[in-house]
């Protein structure tokens, strides 16, 4: 597969930008799905954290951009856990 599209690209040059934006595009795409999973929402072991999300401190940025949000002004609102 990878040969074929190599042949390709030699005898079409033009192709070239289109397989490296293509191949950018997907190692995006799965270092944000890494990233996702590893987030502090997320529960791969329910016996030793069965609610992760309990456990943040109420000034943890977890948005990936916050445009309007200071995280570091904010208060927890709710009762502890």
């Amino acid at each position: 597969m990878f040969r074929r599209a190599v042949e390709h690209a030699k005898k079409h040059p033009g192709l070239i930008p289109q397989f490296f934006f293509i191949c950018l595009g997907m190692g995006g795409a799965f270092l944000y799905l890494i990233r996702l999973a590893k987030g502090p929402h997320v529960t791969w072991n329910k016996a030793s954290n069965p609610e992760p999300w309990n456990k943040l401190d109420p000034t943890y940025q977890y948005k990936f951009v916050a445009i309007t949000t200071d995280y570091k002004n904010l208060k927890k609102d709710g009762p502890d856990f």
